[in-house]
C-alpha cells in the first residue's frame, strides 16, 4: 500500500497514477474522505476519554447535587465514547479497505498506456535466418514429441487443458536449467531457498495478489490456502510483521517452487504446446533493499535476467512495460523476451518488478537505521520460467534433422551433452 501521507499531502500524483494504470481515479477521493473521517473521528475519540478521565478523578471528591450531575455525565461520556470507538473502529475499517485497492504509485518515467504501449529498450543477439539455412523450424511441441521430451496429450488426459508431462530429456533438460540458474544466482550472493507452494491470505493479500490478478488465483477453501503463481509470495512473506537492521540490507533470495495460475481471460491463446499453462516451475529472484537504493537494485536483477539470457544463447529484447500492464505492486516493470521462431515475434521469458515500499507497508516489514525505523523496499525478478525457457530453447537451437544443440551453460547439468537427438520420427 503507499503512504497515506503522501496520499494527503500530493493526492494530484496519485490520481495521475491511477489515471495512468487505467485505474478509477475516484477511489482517491473516496480513500481521503474515509481518511478525514478516521482522523477526526480519532480525535474526537481522544478528547471524550481524557474528559472521561478527568471526570473519573472529580466524582469522589464532589458531593451532592454536583455529584448527581457529574454521574449524570459520567453516563452519558460512556455512550459517546463508545460510539466514538466504533465510528473511528468503522472509519478505519474502511480507510484500510481502500488503501488495499489501490495501486502503488507509477515510477515516472513509465510508459503510459495498455500491453501494446512499451518501449523497447534493448535488443540483444541475431535472430536465426532458417530459410537462408535451407529448412523450416519446426514448433516447440513438434521438436519436444520427436525428442521425447514433451507429452501434451498425456497431461491434458490426467490434468485437463494446460497442463503437461515432462518426459526423458525435457525433465532432464529442466532439472538443467534449474540447477544452471541456481548457480548463476548463488554466484551472484542469492540465497537459494525451496518455498512453500501453499500460502495463507495475509500472505497472498500482503504480495498484491489477491486484487486485479484474484481471477488468476487458486484458492483451497477448506483450507484457506492459496497456491502461488510465483515464489515471490513466499519471498516477501517471509520477513512479514519483523523489523530487519539496516546493515543486513540488501538481502537477496533465489527462490524456487512450482507455479499455479488459473490462466483466466486466456481462453483461446496460446493453447498449443507449453508456452501457456496451469503449473510450472520456477526459479525466482527476491530482493530486499533500503527505499532509495531500489532504482539501482532493479537495475541489477535486470542485469542478472539479461546475463541468464545470453548464457542460454537466446535472442531476446528489453522492454519497459506500460503503465496499464504493470501490476498493482510494481512500480515500474521490466520484461525479457525471447523471440520465437515460428511465432515470428519476442515473447515474454523473464520479468523484474521495483515494488518499492508498497508490499512491505502491507506485510508490515521494516528496517531500523539507528532509532528510525521505516518500511524497506521489495523488488523480484523471474531467472528462469522453465516451460517457457524450454520453448525458446528448442525452437532457436533446433537443427535441420530435428536435434536440438545444447546452449553450453546447460551442458554440464546434462552430462556433458551437446546435442538433444529425436527418439521418434
Amino acid at each position: 500500500m503507499i503512504d497515506l501521507r503522501l496520499l494527503r499531502e500530493d493526492p494530484d500524483r496519485v490520481r495521475a497514477s491511477q489515471r495512468a494504470r487505467g485505474e478509477d481515479v475516484a477511489l482517491v477521493d473516496a480513500l481521503l474522505s474515509a481518511d478525514e473521517r478516521r482522523r477526526s473521528s480519532g480525535v474526537r475519540f481522544d478528547e471524550l476519554r481524557s474528559e472521561q478521565k478527568s471526570l473519573g478523578k472529580l466524582i469522589p471528591k464532589a458531593s451532592g447535587d454536583e455529584k448527581a450531575e457529574l454521574l449524570k455525565r459520567a453516563e452519558q461520556l460512556k455512550v459517546d465514547v463508545k460510539a466514538a470507538d466504533a465510528e473511528r473502529d468503522a472509519a478505519d475499517a474502511e480507510t484500510q479497505e481502500l488503501l488495499l485497492k489501490l495501486g502503488n504509485l507509477v515510477h515516472p518515467d513509465v510508459p503510459v498506456g495498455g500491453e501494446e504501449d512499451f518501449v523497447t529498450l534493448e535488443t540483444h543477439g541475431t535472430i536465426r535466418d532458417f530459410a537462408a539455412e535451407g529448412f523450416e523450424p519446426k514448433d516447440h511441441l513438434e521438436l519436444g514429441q520427436r525428442l521425447g521430451a514433451i507429452d501434451v496429450e498425456r497431461g491434458a488426459k490426467v490434468s485437463g487443458s494446460r497442463f503437461y508431462f515432462l518426459t526423458g530429456v525435457g525433465a532432464l533438460l529442466e532439472l538443467a536449467l534449474v540447477n544452471a540458474a541456481m548457480a548463476q544466482a548463488t554466484a551472484a550472493g542469492f540465497t537459494p531457498m525451496l518455498t512453500p507452494a501453499l500460502v495463507r491470505p495475509q500472505s497472498m493479500a500482503g504480495t498484491g495478489f489477491l486484487g486485479q490478478a484474484a481471477q488468476d488465483v487458486y484458492h483451497l477453501p477448506n483450507d484457506d490456502l492459496y497456491l502461488v503463481g510465483t515464489s515471490e509470495v513466499a519471498l516477501a512473506a517471509y520477513h512479514m510483521d519483523e523489523i530487519i537492521d539496516a546493515d543486513r540490507l540488501p538481502l537477496r533470495y533465489a527462490g524456487f517452487s512450482p507455479c499455479f495460475r488459473r490462466e483466466a481471460g486466456s481462453h483461446g491463446k496460446d493453447t498449443r504446446g507449453i508456452f501457456r499453462v496451469h503449473q510450472f516451475d520456477k526459479v525466482e529472484m527476491f530482493s530486499y533493499v533500503a527505499p532509495e537504493d531500489s532504482q539501482a537494485e532493479h537495475q541489477r536483477l535486470l542485469e542478472w535476467e539479461k546475463q541468464w539470457l545470453t548464457s542460454l544463447e537466446l535472442p531476446f529484447r528489453v522492454i519497459d512495460v506500460a503503465t496499464g500492464d504493470l501490476g498493482s505492486s510494481a512500480a515500474r516493470k521490466f520484461d525479457c523476451e525471447a523471440w520465437i521462431p515460428t511465432q515470428g515475434k519476442y515473447r515474454e521469458l523473464t520479468s523484474t518488478s521495483d515494488c518499492t515500499e508498497f508490499q512491505s507497508r502491507r506485510l508490515s516489514i521494516r528496517v531500523r537505521e539507528g532509532k528510525q525505523v521505516r518500511p524497506l523496499a521489495t523488488l523480484n525478478g523471474t531467472l528462469c520460467a522453465v516451460p517457457r525457457t524450454i520453448v525458446a530453447i528448442l525452437e532457436n537451437h533446433q537443427q535441420a534433422d530435428g536435434s536440438v544443440r545444447v546452449p553450453e551453460v546447460l551442458r554440464p547439468y546434462l552430462g556433458g551433452r551437446e546435442v538433444l537427438e529425436p527418439v521418434a520420427k
